[in-house]
């Protein structure tokens, strides 16, 4: 039998209640005493065993925090909301990506591994949820992202010792098939250049053919960052927008702060008749009286005295700052749009709000971008061509880059692509290059030999 050890080393002894304990020292609690943790098990053998792998634990540095671990729902709470938050107020993470963790954390985090404590969290629980999102027809894109998010979260808690192991990297990140690029053809270009002659801002559609840079880029270019003369466009901004926040003391009694559908909170208490006083036969979601009981903000875009949010201009995605020189066919084009902006601004008058964009509202406002996308679905139909994605205009730029035999690093450049394989993806769809590219290897192979003889000469 072991005997009781106070002076800070492990002890091992039999218990009245006839199990044998166990008591590791693994260091100090916050307010300075020992912090013993404690063992038990039927046999001797069993409890040293665990006394041990708790000494080895110790040793590495790799034992939990003292209390109760929180739950994988709790944690992402905590992450999300403080840790998140905080990045994003510091400019490290866009407001749009927090948005995305927010939506995948409340659609498959909490719903398929919430409930898990996260020190219990294992390799299986992880496997499982993923095989569930696929078998629900989640893409495979869509389920590396939520394991990045479970990764990104979990390095965090392992960090500040509420784990000792991140199970993510455990688990074999899913492969994300690269979706087929569809990029728009050449004559199909060209049909909604001619078709977006006559509808407002129809030089956004130019930049976007024809630079091939991303929506936020797009709707955060200033003139400030053009210079028509020379020609050279600096896209190294993008507006987003930020969340707002209740900037009274309770949202609940905010009068704008009531519930729409669908809500934009992590909060789903709006789907119950919280508010309603009487047996209302509507949906919760309906219920003219439902209130929020967990102190939500989704919309405090309405709260009078909200605060932080509204757009914002933030740094490019990527670390370079992306300088584009403008092909002199589209010069032209942005100096006509600039000189009918000049006049919606002269017919605004007071109303116009000065932001320098190249591509605003009637009244100067940043774009929205689902309204900038509502404008490309619509510009297409009109235009008679195909549906497609408004990222398909960035594909179609470096698509028609590539067959006009512009070597791939430069396309690269002009894309701003980190990585030449992500630029490589346009080779293969460049058709008129892979029919040239066989002619040649045929004239190489059965062609005349006279013929082919002068270009085998230096």
């Amino acid at each position: 039998m072991g005997d009781r050890k106070p002076n800070g080393r492990s002890s091992i002894y039999l218990g009245a209640d006839g199990f044998w304990h166990g008591w590791v020292t693994v260091g100090l609690k916050p307010d300075g005493s020992p912090d013993r943790r404690h063992r038990k098990g039927k046999t001797e053998a069993d409890v040293t065993a665990r006394v041990a792998a708790l000494e080895r634990q110790r040793e590495s540095g790799n034992v939990s925090k003292p209390g109760r671990a929180p739950t994988v729902a709790e944690w992402m709470g905590e992450y999300l909301d403080v840790i998140c938050e905080r990045l994003v107020a510091s400019g490290k993470m866009a407001p749009r990506t927090l948005d995305d963790y927010r939506s995948k954390t409340r659609h498959w985090v909490i719903p398929l591994l919430g409930r898990h404590r996260l020190d219990k969290l294992a390799p299986e629980h992880l496997d499982q949820a993923y095989t569930t999102m696929l078998e629900r027809g989640r893409s495979s894109s869509t389920v590396l992202k939520v394991h990045r998010i479970i990764a990104r979260a979990l390095k965090i808690a392992l960090r500040r010792g509420k784990i000792t192991r991140n199970v993510a990297t455990l688990v074999d990140a899913p492969a994300a098939n690269d979706p087929d690029l569809t990029p728009l053809t050449r004559e199909e270009a060209r049909k909604i250049l001619e078709t977006a002659k006559s509808r407002r801002n129809a030089a956004r559609w130019s930049v976007a053919l024809a630079l091939g840079i991303r929506q936020g880029e797009a709707l955060g270019l200033r003139w400030s960052f053009v210079d028509l003369d020379a020609g050279v466009i600096k896209a190294w901004y993008q507006v987003q927008r930020k969340p707002w926040e209740h900037g009274c003391e309770d949202p609940h009694e905010c009068g704008k702060g009531w519930h729409r559908w669908p809500c934009k909170a992590s909060c789903r208490e709006h789907q119950h008749h919280a508010g309603c006083t009487k047996q209302c036969k509507r949906h919760g979601h309906n219920c003219p009286t439902r209130t929020c009981p967990k102190g939500c903000t989704g919309h405090a875009d309405r709260c009078p005295k909200r605060t932080g949010g509204g757009m914002v201009f933030r740094q490019r995605k990527g670390k370079s700052k992306l300088t584009l020189q403008c092909p002199p066919e589209l010069l032209p084009v942005l100096r006509q749009h600039r000189a009918e902006q000049a006049a919606e601004r002269g017919r605004a008058g007071d109303q116009w709000e000065d932001h320098d964009l190249v591509f605003a509202t009637r009244r100067g406002r940043p774009m929205e971008r689902s309204e900038d996308y509502k404008a490309w679905k619509a510009l297409l139909k009109r235009a008679g061509v195909r549906d497609a994605r408004l990222h398909d205009a960035r594909h179609t730029a470096g698509t028609l880059l590539v067959e006009q035999g512009v070597h791939i690093r430069v396309v690269q450049e002009i894309l701003g692509h980190a990585r030449v394989t992500t630029t490589e993806r346009y080779a293969h769809v460049a058709s008129p290059l892979m029919h040239d590219a066989s002619a040649r290897i045929g004239a190489a192979l059965w062609g005349d030999a006279e013929q082919l003889q002068p270009e085998l000469q230096p």
